[in-house]
């Protein structure tokens, strides 16, 4: 019996008790929450209904309890009605009920977590998104994996998802990198606003090697705009690679540069024009922000007719609600919190709910760590610690894990020497050990002849099988719980648990035989457990991006 079953049960108790008269008519609720107590002594399952909903039907908490326990005892999966406090009410099921989840999830196979609570729901979700300057460092190497286990989270509670990448790729930062490129061809130093590093000097190589012409002979000006030109698309292709490879594919890249070019720019500001929240002022066209929240106005057009950053973000946010996304999540390093006031404002400006239609989720940094020291240990980018540093070092897997069990609000220290380990003490290890197991068991089964032909669920009674069960259970409210808090880290940390139940369990229950003996219904039941353990086990590692393989 599921937590959904449960729900369910309770919302149809509910409903005999109100048309029989036993409650007053009240409208019911369409799901109730049903937990894991925290003490596993007081039940299977557990629900604060009665407390919730008693003021609802004008009664005190325990006399709804009591009602509802009455009727609750009735069914015939539930052994056991317990009322604690003011009216908590534990569940404890038959053995036989617990057990029926082992073949649910098995049947329910990669659907297993899943469900339709954002069906319809259009997401935005912009991660990523360096400067295309250089090589991804490890800071975005972390959005990178949290942003696409986000992604795949969200579209696990079915909602329509857009992985995009917006590429800064107008401004002064660009004008750098140009000059930085000439430099490097020419044999100069590097501007002293500039970018230093190997990975300049390759890109510089790449494109006298790739143009046709002699593009040292051109002026200062035409050369620098020739690297400009061909040095960020070669760096886009580099950054697009370096994602593929890290099993993250962006929908859109969407270029800031087409923002000017397509006149997406006047377009916003003419919709905030006509809505009366622009105004002029020493020369310069300015967005009252404070209406909404923020600290200061905002410079939205400079007295020379030069557009200011934030007129970008408006012409950009508007951008993604013309192409029909219900909510735009931005995916922003530590240094942009003080930009969440002014992105906010803007929202409400255009008429939005901020918070709803725009969300902004900032990331704390990432530091990686061997013997308890700072690791500088990139050849292409100075001090600077790349996506591809990280990934030689510890592989993907490894990579994304560890950067997606923390949560994003928080700084994370890495141990690279840690990660590299082929052993327990390495937490993704830990994890794909655990799903690798449950494969050779299955593969064990087959030989001797244990098959899923037959199942038991009240066999399911040791104390390690009601452990198992228990966390198995727990993938759906993990998932949705992922989704609503953007905390794809629970995700992470909920697999450990299982791969720690199912452990513990293999070390106490047979699946096969002893030498010797007969295949009978008990083993053939456990198979049944061990293969839902491994179905829980690798669509969690699908959400985090991470590989299931067959045996380790």
């Amino acid at each position: 019996m599921t937590p959904a079953d449960l729900s369910d049960a309770i919302v149809r108790i509910l409903a005999k008790l109100v048309a029989e008269g036993r409650l007053a008519s009240a409208e019911l609720p369409a799901e109730v929450v049903i937990e894991r107590p925290k003490n596993r002594e007081h039940g299977d399952w557990a629900t604060n209904v009665a407390m919730q909903l008693s003021p609802r039907f004008g009664l005190k908490p325990r006399e709804f309890a009591e009602l509802l326990a009455g009727e609750l005892q009735e069914i015939e999966s539930i052994s056991k009605v317990d009322i604690a406090g003011p009216g908590f009410i534990n569940l404890t099921l038959s053995a036989a009920a617990a057990g029926e989840l082992a073949k649910a999830i098995v049947e329910a196979g990669e659907n297993y977590g899943k469900s339709a609570e954002l069906a319809g729901v259009k997401m935005n979700l912009e991660f990523v998104s360096a400067n295309p300057t250089g090589p991804i460092h490890i800071g975005g190497t972390r959005w990178a994996a949290v942003g696409d286990s986000l992604a795949r989270v969200f579209e696990a509670q079915g909602a329509t998802v857009t992985r995009e990448y917006y590429f800064n790729d107008h401004g002064a930062q660009i004008d750098r990198f140009a000059r930085s490129l000439l430099a490097a061809a020419r044999n100069q130093d590097a501007p002293e606003d500039g970018y230093a590093g190997a990975y300049i000097t390759e890109i510089a190589d790449r494109v006298l090697a790739e143009t046709a012409e002699d593009v040292l002979a051109l002026s200062d000006e035409e050369a620098q705009e020739k690297f400009r030109a061909a040095g960020v698309e070669l760096m886009f292709q580099e950054i697009r690679e370096s994602l593929h490879d890290f099993g993250v594919d962006f929908d859109v890249f969407f270029h800031e540069n087409s923002l000017y070019e397509s006149g997406a720019v006047e377009k916003a500001i003419d919709r905030l024009k006509s809505l009366g929240h622009m105004f002029e002022q020493d020369g310069a066209l300015w967005l009252r922000t404070t209406t909404f929240g923020d600290d200061r106005d905002r410079v939205v057009l400079k007295s020379d007719g030069d557009a200011a950053y934030i007129a970008g973000d408006l012409a950009y946010y508007l951008d993604k609600r013309s192409r029909g996304f219900d909510h735009c999540i931005y995916m922003l390093g530590a240094d942009h919190h003080g930009y969440v006031p002014r992105m906010m404002a803007m929202c409400a400006a255009f008429g939005d709910e901020p918070g709803k239609n725009l969300e902004i989720l900032i990331g704390q940094m990432v530091n990686l760590v061997k013997d308890g020291e700072p690791v500088r240990m990139s050849k292409r980018a100075g001090t600077v610690v790349t996506m591809e540093d990280l990934v030689g070092y510890v592989g993907v897997d490894a990579a994304r894990y560890s950067l997606t069990r923390s949560s994003i609000n928080s700084s994370l220290d890495i141990d690279i020497e840690q990660l590299a380990k082929k052993s327990n003490d390495n937490p993704v290890f830990y994890v794909q050990y655990a799903q690798a197991r449950t494969r050779q068991v299955e593969h064990n089964a087959s030989t001797l002849g244990v098959d899923l032909s037959t199942f038991d669920p009240s066999l399911l009674n040791h104390e390690t099988e009601g452990e198992l069960l228990a966390k198995l259970s727990e993938l759906p409210r993990v998932t949705a719980s992922a989704a609503e808090f953007r905390e794809p880290h629970r995700v992470a940390r909920y697999l450990e648990e299982v791969a720690g139940a199912y452990h513990r369990w293999y070390d106490n229950c047979r699946v096969t035989p002893l030498s010797g003996g007969a295949v009978d219904e008990v083993h053939r039941t456990r198979l049944w457990l061990n293969n839902a353990a491994g179905v829980v086990l690798r669509n969690g590692l699908a959400l985090l991006g991470v590989s299931a393989p067959e045996r380790m």
